[in-house]
Order: C-alpha cells, then sequence, then structure tokens
C-alpha cells in the first residue's frame, strides 16, 4: 500500500496511524521476529490489550511508563499501547546498571515500569525509593517479594482490550522520552511528539523512496531514536513489515537479512564498519537488500560497500534525537555529491551555521549547526523535567545542535566536529574529525578517537592525543603512526600524544565517549612525540 495521507495534523498520532492500518489492512503483515508474524490486526489488538492494562494499573494521558528492555516486539505491542492512553513511554539503556541505572529509571519518573525477567535483578540491586506503582515483567514471575506489585507482561494482555479513545490525543503531545546517547556526561531526556515521529519517518521513507513490497530489517536497541523513527515507524506510515531482531551481529547480519528477505537496513555507528572489516565471503550478496541507510559512511567505502554487498543505493544523514532528520543524502548515481557534504536540507526545518552570538559565519567559516522549525512540532518538546538544559539548547529562537560545520561556496554543508571536541593549539582550531580520517586512513587502524590535552604552555588551549585500536593481528607503533599522519595530512594534524587501545569507550550503539578519554588523560602508556623527539615535517 502506498504512503497513507497524513496531510491533516489530527491523523498525525501513531496510535490512530496504527489503528487505521489495522482498519484498512488487518492481514498485512507488520512486526516479523524469528518465524512468526505480527499483522496489523493483530497488533492492534495486542496494543489495545497492553492499554487496558495499564489504564487499570492507573496511567493516566501525560503519564510516563518507563521500559527496561531488550530489542523485541513485545516492546512495541506495549509502548503502542502507552501511546493509546495518550502516555508516554520511556526506554532505558539495557546496559546500564548501577548509579547510572538509578538515576535514568529515577529521572523517568513513571508509574509502572516494564522490565525483561532477566534484568530485574539489575533493577532489585538497586536501592532507591522509585515511582513505580507496579512493575509488570516481560517473563516469568519473580520468585521472591520484589517490593512493589508485580505481574507478567502475558497476564496483563489476557483479557485483550476495546479501542481506547484518542479523541484527546493532539499531534504536538509528547509520545516518547529518549535519552541523549551520554557522549559527553549525564544522559538528558528528549521528549518527541507523535509528529516529530511522522514526519521523520515520511521523511526517511521518501529519501529511500519505500515502496509496498520493501520489508526492513531492525537490529538496533529499542532505546535509540533510529530504532524507531527509521525502522518501526517507517514501516507504519508505509504500512509494510519490519523484521525485529534481538542485537546486531557482524557475522550473522547478512544471513538474518536473507531469512526475513528484507530489502531495506539501517547501520549506526560502527556498525556498518565491522560488515566492513568481516572476512569477504561468496555469499557476500546473497540476500534481497536493496538499500541501506548508513550513518555515517566515509565516501570512499560508499561504492565498494554496494559492489560487495550487491547494494543498489545507499543513504545516510545527519540529525539528533531534538532534530530527527536535518539533512539526507541518498548515493543513487543520480548526481555526484561534494566528498564529505551532508546533503539536502530535510522539509520541515531551517538550518544556519552560526557563530557565538547567533550571526550567520561566512562561506568557508567554521560555525555551529543551529535549526529552527518551519512548522509545528517539528523539533523535540524540550528535556523532560529539565527547563534549565531546554532554555540552554536555545537562543534566539535557535536550537543549537552542539555540532560544528561549514559550508562552501556551493551551498554543501560539511561536519566539522562536536563543539566540544574542536580543539584549539597555538591559535588554529583543528577538527577532531578531520584528524582521526587521517588516523583511520592506516591500513593497520581500525578505529581512532582525537581530543585535546590541556597544555602545559597555556590552560585555554590544547595538544592533540589519538586514541587508536589496530585490526586484529596487525602491527604498528606510535612513532610509524605519528610519521604516516605528517606524510599524509596538515602537519598540524600530527599528535603529540599516541596511545593504543584494545576499544574505545562508546555507547551501546558505538559512539566512541570523548569524555570518558579526556578523564584518562596522558597515561604511562602513551607515547609523547615531544619528549620523544619526534620531529614533524612542514
Amino acid at each position: 500500500m502506498p504512503l497513507m495521507n497524513l496531510e491533516d495534523p489530527a491523523d498525525r498520532i501513531l496510535g490512530k496511524i496504527l489503528l487505521r492500518n489495522a482498519e484498512t489492512n488487518p492481514d498485512q503483515r507488520f512486526l516479523l521476529a524469528g518465524n512468526r508474524a505480527y499483522s496489523y490486526g493483530e497488533t492492534n489488538q495486542l496494543a489495545n490489550a497492553y492499554a487496558r492494562a495499564f489504564s487499570e494499573l492507573g496511567v493516566r494521558q501525560g503519564d510516563t511508563v518507563a521500559f527496561l528492555m531488550k530489542t523485541c516486539v513485545d516492546f512495541v505491542f506495549a509502548t503502542f499501547g502507552v501511546m493509546k492512553l495518550g502516555a508516554i513511554w520511556v526506554p532505558t539503556n539495557t546496559d546500564y546498571k548501577g548509579t547510572w541505572l538509578k538515576d535514568t529509571l529515577d529521572d523517568s519518573r513513571g508509574r509502572v515500569l516494564v522490565i525483561d525477567e532477566g534484568l530485574l535483578p539489575r533493577f532489585t540491586a538497586l536501592d532507591g525509593d522509585f515511582s513505580f506503582r507496579h512493575v509488570l515483567v516481560n517473563g516469568d514471575r519473580p520468585a521472591a517479594d520484589i517490593g512493589i506489585p508485580c505481574s507478567t507482561m502475558a497476564e496483563a494482555i489476557a483479557q485483550g482490550g476495546s479501542e481506547p479513545d484518542q479523541s484527546e490525543i493532539r499531534y504536538g503531545d509528547t509520545a516518547a522520552v529518549l535519552w541523549t546517547s551520554g557522549t559527553t556526561g549525564r544522559s538528558k531526556g528528549v521528549m518527541q511528539s507523535h509528529n516529530a515521529w511522522v514526519r521523520a519517518a515520511i521523511s526517511g521513507g521518501v529519501t529511500t523512496k519505500t515502496a509496498d513490497d520493501d520489508v526492513i530489517y531492525c537490529c538496533l536497541p529499542m532505546y535509540n531514536s533510529a530504532a524507531w523513527v527509521a525502522n518501526v515507524y517507517r514501516a507504519l506510515v508505509y504500512g509494510i513489515p519490519v523484521a525485529i531482531d534481538q542485537e546486531f551481529s557482524a557475522s550473522t547480519f547478512w544471513e538474518r537479512c536473507k531469512h526475513y528477505s528484507a530489502t531495506q537496513i539501517f547501520t549506526l555507528g560502527a556498525m556498518h564498519m565491522f560488515l566492513w572489516n568481516a572476512p569477504e565471503r561468496p555469499g557476500d550478496h546473497d540476500h534481497s537488500v536493496r538499500h541501506a541507510s548508513m550513518v555515517p559512511i566515509p565516501d570512499n567505502l560508499i561504492q565498494p560497500m554496494k559492489d560487495r554487498f550487491g547494494l543498489s543505493t545507499i543513504d545516510q544523514g545527519y540529525g539528533q534525537s531534538e532534530a530527527m532528520g536535518i539533512f539526507q543524502r541518498m548515493d543513487d548515481g543520480s548526481q555526484t555529491w561534494a566528498p564529505g557534504c551532508l546533503g539536502d536540507v530535510l522539509p520541515g526545518i531551517e538550518v544556519a551555521l552560526l557563530d557565538d552570538d547567533d550571526r550567520k559565519v561566512a562561506a568557508g567559516q567554521v560555525g555551529e549547526f543551529c535549526a529552527r522549525p518551519t512548522e509545528p512540532y517539528v523539533l523535540f518538546n524540550g528535556y523532560f523535567h529539565n527547563p534549565e538544559a531546554t532554555v540552554r539548547a536555545y537562543s534566539n529562537l535557535w536550537y543549537h545542535t552542539g555540532d560544528l560545520g561549514k559550508q562552501d561556496d556551493h551551498g554543501n554543508y560539511y561536519f566539522v566536529d562536536r563543539k566540544a571536541d574542536f580543539i584549539r593549539y597555538k591559535g588554529r582550531n583543528i577538527s577532531s574529525f578531520a584528524v582521526e580520517a587521517a588516523v583511520n586512513a592506516h591500513p593497520a587502524v581500525v578505529q581512532s578517537a582525537a581530543h585535546g590535552i590541556v597544555s602545559e604552555e597555556l590552560e585555554a588551549e590544547a595538544e592533540v592525543k589519538v586514541c587508536a585500536v589496530l585490526k586484529q593481528g596487525a602491527s604498528l607503533n606510535a612513532e610509524e603512526l605519528a610519521r604516516f599522519i605528517n606524510d599524509n595530512a596538515p602537519y598540524f594534524f600530527v599528535p603529540r600524544y599516541i596511545e593504543f587501545l584494545d576499544s574505545l569507550p562508546s555507547t551501546p550503539t558505538g559512539r566512541v565517549q570523548k569524555f570518558k578519554l579526556r578523564d584518562r588523560g596522558v597515561t604511562p602508556q602513551t607515547w609523547d612525540g615531544k619528549k620523544e623527539g619526534f620531529r614533524v615535517r612542514r
């Protein structure tokens, strides 16, 4: 079926879109998991059962329900049940434990906690006075009393449920709160409206030319916005299936795509690099995938990735949980993109590069990416119970992304760096992103991160440190890497400090947590080019 008409804002409510699919095409497959397929009609019935269960547990419009679950179809059913009540679902990173888990669950202010049986011990080990009045377990009920009334998800939906009244829900209402990745410190809860989800899902579908016969494959964690906007909700607005596996595996990825007859995939961060670095096999293109969204992917790998895995098109984009979908770029051969450019600004948003005084910078100059909507409810609704952070994110009606970029004379936009990661030394601004590209060009390096070490000469400046991870079996010393950078990049990219690590600290979706590397600083294992007498050639 074609993309449904959602021009009327009253229709841009996720629970209503599910109901509309269930009414117009109830037998169409929606959620695929293993060998099981759930139709739109069946999904809607299960969502209604969850809505009744949550309502009986006291969940009302505007309340929050916290989720600590790994990726699965039950997660989807339950969130639709929450949204049909006008309530808000709040997923939590399943890798969190201890203080991080306690703080995030506390901050969710949930009336109900929905949790995997296997993660329950992690919750019960926490010492805290939570807001939860009930716990729903995905699995068996715990043997011991956990101090909060508890039942299973199976028990909760056994009675089914009728269609809830959604007439009081508005398209600008917050549907979910997803936490920022925590790459720069403690996560903030991003309030995302029904319309923000729908607008971004439609934009992605238009870019990827989503068709009636498409099947989307998802193996992203469901505490990540991309799992929903580029997978579940894109399938929803187009009335097509989405296949869901609990986790990503580079060794079985293409086999899983073949199992589901998937035609579209979405990989984030290092996921596609793991696919690329896996040993080549004759069956690398033995699957049905035609299109891949890979965010981000180096320009020099786009065509080789297509050739190796038999992909017709690859797209990538730039956005944040606060602004889902700012730029989109499709590499389908119809146009030639300038190397490294981000692509086109998506509808519904205006973008500018601004200086610290919110004045637009000239072409070629570095400024901060800032955005403002040209339609209602395109950006986030603010940070959950954190008005101070919301105020800090805006200035002169512009949302400030915290990312730096520049624009060339032809109007192309380029990402430069995170504002917090931009390194200033001896009057020169150095992009950690560009330094990493120079390091990663070495055939022995699989991943790297560049950051600043406060200068001994001036506290306001920093010298460059690179932390690098080598490919399995590769051999490389710091001086060799420094000379390679000197031979192939601007001399000021050569780091004073180099350290080889087994892995970089990162979020579960592969985003490097540079604040942990900055906290690590210079260690006994760090090579110091200045002390070693390394001479940079200019």
